[in-house]
């Protein structure tokens, strides 16, 4: 008898009627202009104004509302490159309880400053030389704190479907999801929405170029760790997927697309230009891969989501000056 999946479709709708009222149910916008650019009919769902700016929020709180009353009360913590940092600070504000975030030292500012501002307590980390799931799980334990993980955690997991479940309530079927993938934990929820409700369609993930490892691990059939990548999409510079979201993104995800870093610029000045939205570079990675042609085969319908938008102004007018 086969496993049963880490997360299936009846959590993602638990955590829709958990997240009802408390997380926002965001736009999808369409474009003309998009659609004839690239030959299908394309639903953007706008992330970028989820609470925080990203995705991130929804399993955050489903998973911090999912603690004993015990364990919320003592605190919890989580580790972040930035948008899981504020949806963590954000979830325990909401639910009545402190927060202590681990982040890089080199974290855009935007995302520190909103953290703290939050209310959490941030304790910083070098990136490039330290294991953020290793000091984070020591704080966490020496603070006796509930560690809310990234994206490797079924109920981080399914909350983070709940975008495609919306998605998918407005546009009806599609041929194509296609979805930023970072730890692996959005692309694992919304796979397991996608295929529960339209097992045809495709979903493919996208990654920058220097930080490739999901598609190496899938390809190779085991996880591959790779250098912790130098890239703009600061929310995917990740070495290594998730032990859980690999599983079930071995099962479910069709296909990774690769983009550089200039055609993350492309489509974040794209995305500003024509569909008059602000998205942080790992939030353009789904558009960059549709407008540089890496989506084959192209379907007539297509959904991408635009997962977050927390770019610092000035970087966001350095980059858009390339």
């Amino acid at each position: 008898m086969a496993a049963a999946p880490p997360v299936t479709f009846d959590d993602v709708r638990a955590a829709a009627a958990r997240l009802d009222g408390v997380a926002h149910r965001t736009p999808v916008v369409t474009s003309r202009t998009l659609n004839a650019l690239v030959g299908a009919e394309v639903f953007v769902k706008c992330e970028n104004f989820q609470r925080v700016g990203a995705f991130k929020f929804r399993g955050a709180y489903n998973a911090a509302a999912q603690l004993p009353p015990d364990r919320l009360a003592k605190g919890i913590a989580a580790y972040s490159s930035g948008n899981h940092a504020q949806a963590t600070a954000l979830a325990a504000r909401e639910l009545g309880t402190s927060a202590v975030i681990l982040m890089p030292e080199d974290a855009p500012r935007l995302k520190r400053e909103a953290t703290a501002g939050y209310g959490a307590e941030i304790v910083t980390y070098d990136r490039y030389t330290e294991d953020r799931t290793a000091l984070g799980t020591a704080l966490a334990e020496h603070r006796g704190l509930a560690l809310i993980p990234p994206y490797d955690h079924p109920h981080v997991i399914a909350g983070q479907g709940t975008a495609t479940l919306e998605l998918l309530d407005e546009t009806g079927p599609l041929g194509a999801l296609i979805v930023p993938v970072g730890g692996g934990g959005l692309i694992a929820g919304s796979a397991t929405a996608a295929k529960a409700l339209h097992p045809g369609i495709r979903v493919i993930g996208v990654e920058p170029e220097e930080g490739d490892d999901t598609k190496r691990s899938l390809e190779s059939g085991a996880r591959v760790t790779v250098p912790v990548p130098r890239t703009i999409a600061d929310g995917q510079a990740l070495p290594t997927p998730g032990e859980i979201t690999f599983e079930i993104n071995r099962r479910l995800v069709d296909a990774i697309a690769l983009v550089s870093d200039a055609e993350i610029v492309t489509a974040m000045r794209f995305a500003f230009e024509r569909l008059k939205i602000v998205l942080e570079p790992s939030g353009a990675t789904g558009l960059a891969a549709l407008l540089a042609g890496r989506v084959d085969p192209l379907p007539s319908r297509v959904g991408i989501i635009a997962s977050g938008g927390n770019v610092d102004p000035r970087s966001f007018a350095e980059l858009l000056g390339r």
